[in-house]
């Protein structure tokens, strides 16, 4: 088979760990069509990354709590499942509505498929990715909400990153997160990120998280908010029926991409 490109390798390699929870060189080797040598590059990048762990022959998936990985290397993972969950937020979208959106490769996604139709739509983020995304857009008109840049993934926080938020009555915030948990709720791996996310609630009508299944039962360090702040979770269809089952359970509204 002819060899893959880096980023359709570390794709493949992650969604191995998500089925199995640990992958072996050879066997990766193979179905990649690309050397050991090549695979044993691509797990130490994805090691670097914070996205597995190297083992004897192989690696296995890690999860840290409070680690947020770079926007290249998330962007790049999951792409079909987030543009599919994007594709589906992005029909919510209604002229004449403000919309909140804040950090994530989910999000950034979702600005990218805005409708062209639209003409009258103000968007409110604290994102420079999705203020990038959307500049061009001739019906939007684009917020930031100002504050500390965090470069790592160009998004703004405090100090000074609420306060344009406390200005604002949006009539729906999209969100992205790190975990969502039955008992936990929505969580996030940095606390200040979390501070932003919790005022963009408060400023919204309506919530709807965006996340795909590797999100699901996973807590991160920061805690957002409960499932009961949420009006809606979009997720993907690789999200497994007894985990969908347990966040309706405890009174989520679930929509599958």
């Amino acid at each position: 088979m002819p060899s893959l490109k880096a980023t359709e390798r570390h794709q493949k390699i992650m969604d191995q760990l998500s089925a199995t929870g640990r992958t072996d060189v050879s066997e990766l080797a193979e179905a990649l069509g690309v050397s050991t040598v090549t695979v044993r590059a691509d797990l130490l990048y994805l090691e670097k990354n914070q996205v597995l762990r190297r083992i004897r022959g192989g690696a296995i998936s890690v999860r840290p709590s409070r680690y947020e990985r770079p926007v290249d290397i998330n962007a790049s993972l999951r792409s079909n499942e987030k543009n599919a969950i994007a594709a589906l937020a992005a029909e919510m979208i209604r002229d004449g509505e403000t919309i909140i959106m804040d950090t994530g490769s989910t999000i950034a996604a979702l600005a990218a498929l805005f409708p062209k139709t639209l003409t009258d739509i103000a968007v409110v983020t604290n994102s420079l990715a999705v203020a990038t995304e959307l500049a061009d857009h001739p019906g939007a008109t684009v917020i930031i909400t100002g504050g500390t840049l965090r470069p790592k993934l160009n998004s703004l926080i405090s100090p000074f990153g609420d306060l344009i938020l406390k200005e604002i009555n949006a009539d729906i915030a999209f969100m992205s997160c790190a975990g969502v948990d039955a008992e936990k709720g929505f969580t996030n791996s940095n606390w200040q990120e979390a501070e932003i996310k919790k005022t963009m609630i408060r400023a919204a009508s309506r919530v709807v998280f965006l996340a795909d299944h590797s999100k699901l039962k996973h807590v991160a360090t920061a805690r957002i908010a409960p499932l009961s702040e949420a009006d809606m979770l979009i997720t993907d269809s690789n999200a497994s029926a007894e985990t969908l089952k347990e966040l309706r359970a405890a009174g989520l509204e679930i929509v599958v991409a």
